[in-house]
């Protein structure tokens, strides 16, 4: 979220270590990897995510966050609920989004939130 705006990214995407984010953070890699090194592997992607953006809050999500015994650091757990309900707004008014989303990058004080709800889903 940029100045209030969501900015919709693909993150999960992105190449990490041998794959991507997604087959080492995944659900698929908690049963693959197990809890310990999935846990291992949700700090690390979250960390280094979390100095790329430089998020001004960052909120972990989904069903498997209760599998973290404890939250990386500056992070906090949400459940994903609010995301069936959100998601669907983003869509709403396409041009107006498209635009805020073009301006948000402009200042140089943005409020920045890093929102990871698939990597623990």
């Amino acid at each position: 979220i940029v100045e209030g705006v969501v900015v919709p990214m693909e993150l999960a995407h992105l190449p990490y270590r041998k794959a991507t984010y997604e087959e080492y953070v995944g659900v698929r890699a908690l049963r693959r990897h197990g809890k310990r090194k999935w846990r291992r592997h949700v700090a690390d992607v979250v960390k280094r995510l979390m100095a790329a953006l430089e998020p001004d809050d960052t909120v972990l999500g989904g069903g498997n966050v209760e599998n973290l015994e404890k939250l990386p650091p500056g992070c906090r757990a949400s459940g994903s609920a609010n995301a069936f309900i959100g998601g669907p707004r983003l869509w709403r008014r396409r041009g107006r989004r498209t635009k805020q989303i073009a301006q948000a990058g402009r200042g140089s004080r943005e409020r920045k939130a890093l929102s990871v709800l698939a990597s623990c889903g």
